[in-house]
């Protein structure tokens, strides 16, 4: 897979791009603020829908504008498939795959992507939310059905949500209504919970051979903290415990007005020796996980799916040090399309300039 070209109208500082990405291997070169982050940031919106920086999609647009538009020819399996993204003011969007008018899940099973940015560095000390989003992000892009699993396990826990709120309002309970949300429940949100299991025990076998590489000696571990869980991660077993958890947790929860369990709950765990990551590793440690992950990440995407993602590396490159940087870039496979920003050239050897497109970019505009 690799992306052709990138056009973009109004997105956010963008005015009007055209990158001309004839090249494997791509850096954009510009100080803080001037641009380069949209470009990897609107790369990855149309390989998901969503951006990874803010969740109002109106903040994408530019200031002077009412609309934005992204597009992008993309060859994938020796086929050029053309993506156009339009959304206004007015929140109305529009998808298309060669000019068709598509559907979500038909436009984001085209591109593959796979951001590595400074924020993600924080991901063991970060938020449980952070490190859920990072793997259901994953695992999209490898089981399509995923995205509408969880969009159907928000949309029933919201209606319980607001069933448990009534009952807070007037103290009045449809105890039926609330059971039968939790039976449903029960049933998407174990199914979800056996995915990241399973994926996790997929992605934890490759990055312990990297992590351990750039280590040395340190032997990483990967857990799924759910309070309910036992010995057995089959989806029976799950759904089961699921089930048993929400009947014991029934009360809190009318006190409490909220679901209070489940896989909007859930956390991933790092360990290095035995030793939880977040709480004892240092910042290199941490980053060495996190490095390991990701480069596990574009592995598997590309052992699922037959689709190599494109590699997105947001100014990371600065906030590693020597050792890292080196096993990153190096670990790069040729045939892998990676775009890169950085503020210059300083961090990059001659060698690996020899073969780049160095794009420089200053308020939005190429210079």
């Amino acid at each position: 897979m690799r992306l052709v070209n990138l056009e973009l109208s109004n997105y956010r500082n963008c005015k009007d791009l055209f990158l001309d990405f004839s090249k494997n291997k791509i850096l954009i070169i510009g100080k803080n603020a001037q641009g380069k982050t949209n470009i990897l940031e609107s790369v990855y919106f149309l390989s998901a829908l969503k951006s990874p920086r803010t969740s109002n999609n109106l903040e994408l647009i530019n200031f002077d504008s009412n609309q934005l538009e992204i597009k992008a020819n993309i060859i994938k399996a020796d086929t050029e498939i053309e993506l156009g993204y339009t959304y206004d003011n007015e929140r109305h969007r529009e998808l298309k795959i060669n000019r068709v008018k598509t559907t979500p899940k038909n436009f984001k099973s085209i591109l593959k992507t796979v951001l590595f940015s400074t924020a993600d560095l924080m991901l063991l000390r970060g938020e449980p939310s952070n490190r859920r989003d990072w793997l259901d992000r994953a695992i999209s892009q490898i089981y399509p059905a995923y995205d509408e699993r969880l969009s159907k396990y928000d949309k029933i826990r919201i209606q319980k949500n607001n069933c448990l709120k009534d009952y807070l309002k007037t103290g009045s309970l449809n105890n039926t209504l609330l059971e039968v949300y939790n039976e449903q429940l029960a049933v998407c949100g174990s199914n979800i919970i056996y995915l990241r299991i399973k994926f996790l025990k997929e992605i934890e076998k490759i990055a312990q051979t990297k992590h351990k590489i750039i280590s040395e000696t340190e032997e990483l571990n990967i857990k799924y903290n759910c309070s309910f869980l036992t010995e057995s991660y089959e989806p029976d077993d799950i759904m089961s415990n699921y089930t048993k958890a929400l009947q014991e947790r029934k009360e809190e929860e009318m006190r409490r007005g909220q679901s209070c369990l489940g896989p909007h709950r859930d956390d991933i765990i790092f360990y290095i020796n035995g030793n939880e990551a977040a709480k004892f590793a240092s910042q290199g440690q941490q980053r060495t996980v996190v490095l390991a992950l990701k480069l596990s990440e574009l592995d598997i995407i590309t052992a699922k799916t037959g689709d190599e993602p494109v590699l997105l590396l947001d100014d990371v490159l600065a906030e590693l040090d020597d050792i890292r940087q080196n096993y990153l870039l190096k670990s790069i496979n040729d045939n892998t399309q990676t775009i890169i920003t950085s503020v210059d050239t300083v961090l990059f050897e001659d060698e690996f300039l020899k073969d780049v497109k160095i794009f420089n970019i200053e308020n939005g505009i190429l210079k």
